[in-house]
């Protein structure tokens, strides 16, 4: 016998109405991004970055400031695969070095931001009126800098250090943050499921947290994962003006800086950190986009 409904009853679909009874499962986010070629390529592309960063330092073959003076500005050989550099510093281990630097500014830099951000945009989004205009106006005026140019003036104010060169890149970043996670909290607050939690006396903080916020990571993952090449090149640019991680410490940035002047006799020594960075950068965009595309329902196929 055939399953009866009362009148206005909808009939819905179970797991074993597909497929002859069998389960079908949603595709998780990793199998949506391997689907899409270029996605991959950054995925794998962060991940050599990520275990560099990781694992370099211990298997490089020489220390990021051991000189060897009769080997300088030498070129790509089995002893130095990418040569040395004017102090006859073994290149390729200053990379390995300087990966952790990179990444470790990335993820902090990031992380203070996207904290920053999410805090300010979730409370201007919900709250609305002159408090978000405020906000909104706040990060208006920081956006209106030149990242760079705010960056040098709050590494100048605070000091020459590399964590001072985190928290300016941090507050440079933290409006573009704050506007996205604003945007997307402006579009669920008005939500059933919101204005049902208001409706049963929740506290704002846990309606935040419980249902506001895991409804807009979809957005805020891709963003990150954007950001953190822009910060991993915004650290590169700084240490190439002599600001944050300082010599003889490796840096990318600085790396090419210091190789400014002899590129016709060694331009091995700019071709290689800046590849590094380029490659960086590059895998953190392609990934960007590849979350944006396995995230955005409207651009599954």
């Amino acid at each position: 016998m055939g399953t009866t409904f009362s009148p206005g009853q909808t009939a819905m679909p179970t797991l074993g109405d597909h497929a002859g009874g069998r389960v079908t499962r949603r595709p998780g986010l990793l199998s949506l991004i391997r689907r899409q070629r270029l996605a991959v390529t950054g995925l794998l592309l962060v991940g050599i970055f990520a275990v560099v960063a990781i694992a370099g330092p211990m298997v490089a073959p020489h220390g990021p400031t051991e000189q060897f003076s009769r080997d300088r500005l030498q070129g790509p050989s089995a002893a130095y695969p990418f040569g040395t550099d004017e102090f006859g510093r073994d290149i390729l281990s200053r990379l390995l070095h300087g990966a952790r630097i990179s990444f470790q500014v990335g993820l902090i830099a990031v992380g203070l931001a996207g904290t920053l951000g999410v805090v300010l945009g979730m409370i201007a989004g919900y709250r609305g009126g002159w408090l978000d205009s405020i906000l909104t106006l706040l990060m208006d005026v920081i956006f209106a800098f030149p990242a760079i140019l705010l960056a040098i003036a709050i590494i100048t104010m605070l000091g020459n250090s590399l964590a001072n060169v985190m928290v300016a890149i941090a507050v440079v970043y933290t409006p573009t943050f704050m506007r996205v996670v604003r945007g997307a909290t402006l579009s669920v607050r008005h939500m059933a499921y919101v204005e049902a939690a208001v409706a049963t006396g929740l506290p704002t903080t846990r309606i935040l947290a419980r249902h506001v916020f895991p409804n807009i990571t979809a957005p805020l993952i891709v963003h990150a994962s954007l950001n953190f090449a822009f910060a991993v090149l915004a650290e590169a640019s700084l240490a190439f003006l002599g600001l944050g991680n300082k010599p003889p410490s490796p840096s990318w940035g600085s790396m090419v800086s210091s190789s400014y002047g002899f590129l016709q006799l060694a331009p091995w020594a700019a071709i290689f950190p800046g590849t590094a960075i380029a490659l960086t950068v590059l895998g953190f965009n392609l990934l960007g986009d590849g979350l944006r595309d396995a995230l955005d329902p409207r651009l599954r196929r």
